[in-house]
């Protein structure tokens, strides 16, 4: 059963073999759903992200602060010509099984990546590659079969980690996950908690925490109440409800910034009423997003743009693009098209800001003239269902880990993703084409400009309804040192330390 109260938690601790040293750094955080797995292939959700952007490496990796991309187990790179890249390694690294990562290791991570018999997920990060060949022991070639601009800020994002070949041949690396990381699998009670252990070889220097626990607790003010208590040192992703009282809490820190995140409704387009876009307009119209907005308490921004701030592609004028709340032209709209005689219902996870965005959106709906439900249920199951199109309409969201327009664009509404990531089903020849553009040119002002067009033709074709582009909120105890979470949601454990 999940962990709901402290009582449970305390008992949980005590049976750690690693509290017996008493200078045993641990830390701790809680989620309000527990991880889909533990694969960086064959996963694509932010709370898997979290640990296993702890247990794997990638070649390149985002500045936390700048967002630039730097190398990280790649050593350096060149591009031969625009569809050829040479790859070097830092040489020595293993993985936690003690195989090395080498040249070997990176190609097959990204074959499988690749496979359609696998069919990973976030295959669309290197959708363009054509080939991955092994020059010598540390020297990748990557072929695509067009240039393709955002290939680094691909290799950057958590789903191409470079995992083990031997552990992921002969066993389940969902569950027992083998990386290069910082942090070592130990653990992982389904439902109630994961735990790792310091990776003592780590190539880049061991971390100072000899331990990372995550808490699966549903209920987030029971989170909240054990940050209160120190029972977890920190908690990202704050809904907005529980940010008063953690502004209230003394040897506590909140820290809220800007970030890629957005979190938006969207329609499957492949069924009545979302395959109508006067539908998806009167919608768009009939939510005032503003009254929303004023009850995050800082999480987000309103911007009727689908590209946040954050994102490489953004442009200023596109906060003009889509619908702005007009409750009589929602009602207009939906008295010519009787859409008032289509019932609709939401799907929404039962976690962070959905649920109030759920309450909200009902209520103004139903206002404007729909027949509008609820239905609820836990976030694997949420994923699942919103993959295979089994809904009407619901509430998602997107880290945008890479931070790039073109990665937010082709993997959730090119139709090469229908029945993956590409949850809105949406089908669209120009726009595809669009999209296709911005990957394929090395040009950066291209792409600008190629993203602000593929925008403007998505938000106006209302096919997300962004509720709000996300701020990245942390709180932690003022005990714990080094913590940074990214503006793309994502963060390291390796430079944390806890002061007694």
């Amino acid at each position: 059963m999940p962990l709901t109260d402290d009582s449970n938690v305390e008992s949980q601790q005590s049976g750690d073999a690693s509290n017996d040293s008493p200078d045993s750094q641990e830390i701790a955080f809680a989620s309000s759903s527990d991880a889909v797995g533990l694969s960086p292939i064959d996963t694509n959700d932010s709370v898997s992200s979290y640990m296993i952007d702890q247990i794997y490496d990638t070649l390149f990796v985002h500045n936390p602060e700048t967002m630039e991309i730097e190398p990280h187990l790649a050593e350096s790179y060149e591009t031969i010509d625009d569809t050829t890249w040479v790859f070097e390694l830092k040489e020595g690294i293993e993985f936690h099984d003690g195989t090395p990562l080498n040249a070997e290791a990176v190609k097959y991570t990204f074959d499988q990546l690749m496979d359609e018999e696998r069919a990973a997920p976030r295959a669309s990060l290197i959708e363009p590659v054509e080939s991955v060949e092994v020059e010598d022991e540390y020297t990748v070639v990557i072929n695509t079969d067009e240039p393709y601009g955002p290939l680094l800020a691909a290799l950057a994002h958590a789903n191409a980690s470079i995992v083990s070949p031997e552990a992921d041949q002969s066993g389940d690396i969902m569950t027992e996950p083998v990386g290069s990381g910082p942090f070592e699998f130990e653990s992982w009670t389904s439902g109630d908690n994961i735990v790792l252990t310091k990776n003592e070889n780590y190539f880049d220097g061991a971390p100072e925490l000899d331990q990372v626990t995550m808490y699966v607790i549903p209920e987030y003010a029971s989170a909240v109440g054990m940050l209160e208590t120190g029972q977890v040192q920190f908690l990202i992703n704050i809904p907005s409800e529980h940010v008063t009282r953690i502004e209230g809490m003394d040897d506590v820190e909140l820290e809220i910034s800007p970030g890629t995140g957005i979190e938006y409704l969207t329609f499957n387009t492949e069924v009545e009423p979302g395959n109508d876009p006067e539908f998806r307009k009167a919608v768009s119209h009939a939510i005032d997003r503003d009254t929303y907005v004023e009850q995050l308490n800082g999480a987000g921004i309103k911007n009727n743009s689908i590209l946040g701030p954050e994102v490489f592609g953004y442009d200023e004028s596109a906060q003009e693009f889509g619908y702005d709340y007009d409750l009589e032209e929602a009602q207009r709209i939906i008295e010519e098209n009787n859409f008032d005689e289509t019932p609709l219902t939401l799907l929404v996870a039962n976690e962070g800001n959905f649920v109030l965005m759920s309450e909200i959106v009902q209520a103004q709906l139903m206002e404007a003239g729909l027949d509008v439900s609820i239905e609820m249920m836990e976030w694997g199951a949420f994923l699942e269902q919103t993959t295979n199109g089994d809904y009407e309409a619901a509430f998602i969201s997107w880290s945008n880990s890479t931070a790039d327009g073109s990665e937010l664009f082709y993997p959730n509404l090119h139709s090469d993703n229908i029945g993956s990531s590409n949850r809105p089903r949406y089908d669209n020849e120009e726009f595809d084409s669009i999209v296709e553009e911005s990957r394929t040119t090395i040009d950066q002002e291209e792409r600008l400009d190629l993203l602000h067009e593929a925008n403007e033709f998505a938000t106006n074709d209302a096919v997300w309804i962004p509720m709000h582009h996300a701020n990245v909120s942390v709180a932690y105890h003022e005990s714990v040192n080094g913590l940074e979470v990214a503006p793309n949601d994502t963060f390291s454990l390796h430079e944390v330390s806890i002061e007694e």
